[in-house]
């Protein structure tokens, strides 16, 4: 198989069309529903009890809150708390996206930059309409930094260029390191098939790969906890600078 291959997005269903164009439901479209469903479940699951004592399922859930609420409080102050739900809500989809997808035979959701940038803009948006509501037209003093006034020529149109720019940066990062993780972890695996297949001192020589490829998966993990994490603190930093514009720098 094709080290590629894994990212292929097949049709199951066609559901409407849009503009003379079929809107199908797709192997992506699946593990995004598996994916809400299963932590949505556990949440539920874990919470239902609300013993005194927690449960391991329990403590997980209540960690991961805590874990959100801190970087929430830390990056924007009280007034960002009011974001909890949109910031744990992201952080707990990336997370599961990026672990179903280290399940064999499974797909992952945020190797696709399609999806990626689809959240990237969502919390874009949420940003932009966050700022106008709370400054209105002061909002735009984002863009402004503060600097002598001749160097404001070069620096305001950097300032709108960086801003436009955070839902690329913001959805390649996320999209790129799953997509090298899970590719680097497929090649390996060709090449522990392809040296076991040869026989003899070749299928010695196999065992190398095979013990890189467990390391490469515990990096992996790693690796789908560190983007979920990146990927709601740099929301969170959005916010903050939506809310108090440069008080926060």
């Amino acid at each position: 198989m094709h080290p590629m291959e894994q990212f292929s997005i097949y049709n199951y269903a066609r559901l409407f069309s849009v503009a003379g164009h079929n809107i199908y439901f797709t192997n992506q479209s699946l593990l995004m529903v598996v994916v809400v469903l299963a932590a949505s479940f556990f949440m539920t699951l874990a919470m239902a009890g609300k013993r005194l004592v927690p449960s391991r399922a329990q403590s997980m859930a209540e960690v991961s809150y805590e874990f959100v609420a801190n970087m929430l409080h830390t990056s924007t102050g009280d007034d960002g708390l009011k974001f909890f739900p949109f910031v744990f809500t992201l952080f707990i989809f990336v997370l599961f996206c990026n672990f179903f997808g280290m399940v064999p035979w499974s797909f992952t959701v945020t190797s696709q930059i399609a999806v990626t940038f689809s959240l990237a803009a969502l919390v874009i948006l949420v940003v932009i309409v966050t700022g106008f509501a709370k400054h209105g037209i002061g909002f735009l003093k984002l863009f402004v930094p503060h600097a002598p006034w001749y160097l404001l020529i070069l620096l305001v149109p950097i300032e709108v260029i960086s801003f436009l720019t955070r839902p690329i940066s913001l959805s390649v990062r996320l999209f790129a390191n799953m997509l090298a993780g899970h590719t680097m972890l497929a090649v390996f695996g060709g090449f522990v098939v392809m040296l076991g297949a040869a026989g003899g001192v070749l299928s010695v020589i196999s065992i190398a790969p095979f013990l890189l490829i467990i390391a490469i998966m515990m990096l992996e993990l790693l690796v789908a906890f560190l983007q979920a994490y990146v990927f709601a603190i740099l929301t969170c930093i959005y916010l903050n600078e939506a809310l108090h514009l440069h008080d926060s720098h």
